[in-house]
């Protein structure tokens, strides 16, 4: 079945229950877990003279993601799960996508919150159906109500 998982994580509410589910496969299939955060790759900020590159603030963005990564992996050991965990740079679909091929995944997870409001869904955009077209495998969504 499934014999390695590559689970996109950000730290939210969705992504806390994505690695429920995805511990839960784990133990089910004996899988090998990988996280990944996703960083934005432009790290420009505006000022009134235009934009600038700031390395502190590249460094410090840096570091959230790779805190969100060991809050991820936190939480996959103390249920007593391995796991391996990097912080990716670029656009999300395509890093999730490249990474999943990189490592042979079987299965990505992520989590997802249906919104609402029209207007936010429409904002929001499709993300979820953009990532199941590039996926090189399956994908598994966890729905938080």
């Amino acid at each position: 079945m499934y014999k390695q998982l590559l689970l996109a994580y950000d730290g939210s509410e969705q992504g806390q229950n994505a690695i429920l589910q995805c511990a839960e496969i784990s133990q089910w299939t004996g899988a090998i877990v990988t996280l990944v955060a996703i960083m934005p790759r432009e790290m420009v900020f505006a000022a009134p003279e235009g934009g600038f590159y700031s390395p502190e603030q590249h460094a410090l963005e840096k570091q959230k993601y790779k805190l969100i990564l060991d809050q991820g992996l936190r939480i996959l050991s103390e249920s007593g799960h391995v796991a391996k965990g990097v912080v990716l740079q670029g656009e999300t679909i395509y890093e999730i996508s490249k990474y999943a091929r990189k490592v042979g995944a079987d299965l990505i997870v992520i989590g997802h919150k249906h919104e609402k409001n029209w207007a936010a869904r429409w904002w929001r955009g499709t993300s979820a159906s953009s990532l199941i077209e590039h996926a090189p495998c399956s994908v598994l969504m966890v729905i938080t109500p």
